[in-house]
């Protein structure tokens, strides 16, 4: 297609990621209290309240087992649009991911299609289980940090910030098992391989324990644990499709191309033999034919 075509399928692939983020968020804002109660409840139960966050709120406050605040007034219609919108962007990720593929798709070959499916197709399960590794791990994380309040001390936990916290350990957990299905994309499109990723296992162990390390904001090894063990599973899932991977590439490159794939051309320069002398006509006529013209020829 040409250029005008493809920013024409460009703002119809956009339009439709939009729309369905728009329906997606404003379908979450009618559950606005019940996406609160989930994620405040890990930290509530870590302080022994099992009580809801709306629940408390509508008691007394010698009554709460836990308090909550808010310092601005239009801190709960901001908190309200972003978590509708945080979640809206989760629920819609398929189709705005679908619409990302679907825009890429024409210019795939066909095998390229089917891996292309089916890494958009693992990412969200991945980025799903790195966020419930997150939410399993709040009750911990809250206990710990917690934990560091002076004796005699209140402690205030205000919403947005508790949010903030929580979406941002979320975010982290759940890219952080994406690290896998990215080294598999670059092994798929022959830019690394898998003995290379193999050899690389000691350095990635490290890496991935220091950064789980980081990430986690509690200091226990069980937390640390719990989101580095899966992530070195899952790297050594990809080392092993990637070595696959490369004894299917090296079958195929024997066979030949694919119907839709071009032959590769041998651009080796060849000799060429021995040169065959060529007889040139004179550049000048000679005098008597140029008089006249001040001794030029026709073309001076």
């Amino acid at each position: 297609m040409p250029l005008v075509e493809h920013l024409r399928e460009l703002r119809n692939r956009l339009a439709k990621a939009v729309l369905a983020i728009v329906i997606a968020t404003i379908i979450a804002a009618f559950f606005y209290e019940a996406i609160i109660n989930f994620f405040t409840k890990p930290v509530l139960q870590s302080v022994g309240c099992h009580s809801q966050f709306t629940d408390i709120a509508k008691l007394d406050k010698g009554q709460r087992c836990a308090n909550i605040v808010m310092l601005d007034l239009l801190g709960p219609f901001t908190l309200a649009l972003k978590v509708s919108l945080v979640a809206g962007v989760v629920l819609s990720s398929p189709i705005w991911l679908y619409q990302l593929w679907a825009f890429l798709a024409p210019g795939l070959h066909r095998h390229e299609k089917k891996y292309t499916l089916s890494f958009v197709a693992a990412g969200f399960p991945l980025f799903a289980a790195g966020a419930y590794f997150a939410y399993w791990t709040l009750p911990t994380t809250a206990k710990v940090l917690t934990s560091f309040t002076p004796a005699g001390v209140g402690n205030l936990l205000q919403l947005d910030n508790l949010l903030d916290l929580i979406t941002r350990m979320v975010i982290v957990f759940g890219l952080s098992f994406e690290l896998p299905l990215l080294l598999m994309m670059l092994n798929f499109a022959g830019l690394i391989t898998g003995k290379r990723m193999l050899g690389w296992w000691r350095g990635m162990v490290m890496g991935i324990t220091v950064f789980a390390a980081v990430a986690t904001p509690s200091t226990d090894p069980l937390t640390m644990l719990a989101l580095a063990v899966p992530i070195a599973v899952l790297y050594f899932v990809a080392v092993g499709i990637a070595l696959s991977n490369d004894a299917r590439r090296k079958r195929r490159d024997e066979t030949g191309p694919a119907d839709d794939e071009a032959s590769e051309l041998d651009l080796t320069p060849e000799d060429i033999g021995e040169l065959e002398p060529v007889t040139a006509p004179r550049a000048l006529t000679d005098g008597s034919e140029a008089e006249g013209r001040g001794g030029y020829d026709d073309v001076t």
